[in-house]
């Protein structure tokens, strides 16, 4: 394991000045065709609304925005475990001054009750990979509140054994110590699903975090962000430490 995560981290310093040019490139462009965002994340573990879904994997994120309105490509890729879920996320989203709304989908290879051949194309509502999110929030400046709620795709079930439209709210909270960016998260599940923790039979707390970003100096001119969480969900009562870097920042 420790070679693995030493030859990643060591094909990610002789990237950094190609990719950093690289972005100067795409954002000669900027001024009159919107803002293009590339960049790479190295995580310890892969922690998700207080889920554990995965030891240390990359996290690649590819994204074009314009007015308000962007579309974002994000993966994960698990380093060590072959058996780590694999991700592809896709998000259309528009803000315009707080509020944001947005349409996530989701896939993950080795999906509960999906399709035993992960195949991407299939779209059928009883054995896709896919789940369809929706979301809406706004940022009060101080603090941002986002609720997120599942309306097609593979989602769990209630206890009537019907989908669940399952959902998710949290309250993220930004703030500055000691030059260190710090964020404060708490999340919850608000109905009875098996989509979140294995089963959750009504409101629960199911996320409770904090993470500090600080910028470390590689070059006069380059820093790479590294960033450290600690999280707990109180539902199943586990706890996480989750240290990473972005590859391109």
């Amino acid at each position: 394991m420790k070679k693995i995560v030493l030859f990643a981290l060591g094909m990610v310093m002789s990237m950094t000045s190609f990719a950093q040019d690289e972005i100067e490139r795409l954002r000669v462009g900027e001024r009159s065709s919107g803002m293009t965002t590339v960049s790479a994340d190295v995580v310890s573990s892969y922690i998700w609304r207080g889920q554990d879904l995965g030891s240390t994997a990359v996290q690649p994120t590819l994204g074009v925005a314009y007015k308000g309105l962007s579309l974002t490509a994000w993966g994960s890729y698990g380093l060590v475990n072959p058996a780590d879920t694999k991700e592809f996320d896709l998000t259309l989203a528009y803000t315009i001054g707080g509020l944001n709304i947005g349409i996530t989908d989701y896939w993950f290879s080795q999906a509960v009750n999906g399709d035993p051949l992960n195949r991407y194309f299939k779209y059928e509502a009883h054995g896709t990979n896919h789940v369809f999110e929706a979301n809406v929030g706004y940022d009060f400046g101080v603090a941002s509140l986002q609720w997120f709620t599942n309306f097609a795709g593979n989602d769990g079930v209630n206890k009537d054994g019907k989908r669940a439209y399952s959902s998710y709210v949290e309250t993220i909270v930004p703030f500055k110590l000691a030059s260190v960016d710090w964020t404060a998260t708490a999340g919850a599940v608000p109905f009875a699903t098996d989509f979140y923790n294995g089963w959750t039979s009504g409101f629960a707390v199911t996320n409770l975090s904090l993470k500090a970003t600080k910028d470390i100096k590689v070059t006069d001119s380059f820093s790479v962000p590294v960033f450290a969480q600690v999280a707990a969900n109180p539902c199943t009562q586990n706890a996480y430490f989750v240290v990473g870097l972005t590859l391109i920042p």
